[in-house]
């Protein structure tokens, strides 16, 4: 799944490029005061994005989302704090170009994201194993144990990956009951 800005709008390019339809994005996030926060809840309603949240007392419900914060925030160039929207803007611009597409995750055989994406994961571990393989063969003796390999491909990624003997929890992608109230009368 490749990041966009939070700030996506209806027009904004990322939606048109990746052909994402009104009504068809979810948000899944923790339980913060941000997150759970009446301006987000409207925001995201007006961007026909739905919204869940975590499981009560269950803070894997996410890891995915909390291992890309955690990267954003420990990034060197991340400020304590920006000076504008415009320079948050700008900088999660960067970040997220730099997370898509140059951005090596092991959960996904040392690809970027955007390689798992559009198709090419296969393509890139087979010139990876070229490599690898070529390199064994000019010096074997750097391989102790067994010629080099590139890390497999996931055939699947899940957030919380059901037990099949846990039928009486609700399916993850069942949002929660919310309450959103209208703050304007009438």
């Amino acid at each position: 799944m490749l990041w966009c800005p939070p700030f996506v709008t209806e027009r904004h390019p990322c939606r048109a490029e990746q052909k994402v339809a009104r009504d068809t994005l979810t948000v899944h996030a923790d339980r913060g005061s941000s997150m759970t926060s009446k301006p987000v809840a409207f925001l995201l309603a007006d961007l026909g994005v739905t919204k869940t949240h975590n499981r009560p007392c269950a803070s894997s419900d996410n890891p995915y989302s909390e291992a890309h914060f955690k990267t954003l925030k420990y990034r060197p160039a991340f400020p304590a704090r920006f000076a504008s929207i415009e320079e948050g803007r700008a900088f999660c611009r960067e970040f997220f170009e730099w997370y898509n597409h140059e951005h090596r995750h092991s959960g996904i055989g040392l690809m970027a994201p955007a390689a798992v994406h559009y198709g090419r994961a296969k393509e890139i571990r087979e010139g990876r194993a070229r490599v690898l393989d070529a390199a064994y063969a000019r010096t074997p003796e750097r391989f102790v144990k067994r010629p080099p390999r590139p890390p497999d491909l996931p055939k699947a990624a899940w957030i919380n990956k059901p037990d099949t003997e846990c039928t009486d929890l609700p399916p993850l992608s069942a949002p929660l009951p919310m309450k959103v109230q209208d703050p304007t009368p009438g």
